[in-house]
């Protein structure tokens, strides 16, 4: 964003670029900044209240009358909304002894995830699979974590997006699970950190790193944020 800004600026546009991660503009350093310590994803802050939207808005706009730059400026006011705190959903169980634990629990979650459909009308899951699909790929990838090679057990396409069926379909399901409309990032840690498959997935992607499959898929398979480091001394 701050180079597209500057490249901008070269070519007689003024630019004004809004921040919530302080690290990426400070590098960046473009023309006009206004940093906002709001939730990732929320750039404008607060949800459906268009006065306080316009007041960042306002305050963006008015670098324009910066002489010079860079200019970074914080916004004077702060928004916490327990965005890395996981939801807390009580998956149903699912009678699929014969299936791996973590199919087993999507399984569980497809009349659920089905509810989300039905009420909103929309996904963001079919990247490379139907939702339908998503357990069966839960199992695959359950096998690279435990040492199968990740080319011989049949994933259908890219890991990395076949990672971001599974997330958002358990993102999606979670709309059906919990009270009220989660926090940034509350359904992605929940995901991560409380389900099999998100251990499942956590689990592969090491799997992967020591298979040598590519920092594009050990990179980008969970969310940079999500990654979780092997423990010294396991094959975790």
């Amino acid at each position: 964003m701050g180079t597209l800004a500057s490249v901008l600026e070269q070519s007689g546009l003024a630019t004004v670029a809004v921040s919530i991660i302080r690290e990426q503009i400070e590098a960046t350093q473009p023309p006009r900044a206004l940093h906002c310590e709001f939730p990732l994803g929320r750039p404008l802050g607060k949800p459906d209240d268009s006065e306080f939207q316009h007041q960042v808005l306002g305050a963006a706009f008015d670098l324009l009358n910066a002489k010079s730059g860079p200019v970074l400026v914080d916004y004077p006011e702060e928004i916490s909304d327990d965005a890395d705190v996981p939801l807390s959903c009580a998956i149903p169980p699912a009678d699929h002894s014969d299936k791996h634990p973590a199919e087993a629990e999507a399984l569980g979650l497809l009349p659920i995830w089905r509810r989300t459909y039905e009420k909103y009308g929309r996904t963001t899951v079919g990247k490379v699979v139907t939702p339908e699909q998503v357990p069966g790929i839960v199992t695959l990838f359950a096998r690279i974590a435990d040492g199968e090679d990740w080319t011989s057990v049949g994933l259908p396409g890219d890991p990395t997006k076949l990672g971001a069926d599974i997330k958002n379909f358990y993102e999606e399901a979670s709309l059906s699970l919990s009270e009220g409309v989660p926090g940034a990032r509350q359904a992605e840690t929940w995901f991560v950190t409380q389900t099999k498959a998100g251990d499942v997935i956590q689990r592969a992607r090491i799997a992967l790193e020591e298979q040598e499959a590519g920092s594009y898929f050990t990179t980008y398979i969970l969310p940079l944020t999500q990654v979780r480091e092997p423990e010294s001394g396991t094959n975790e």
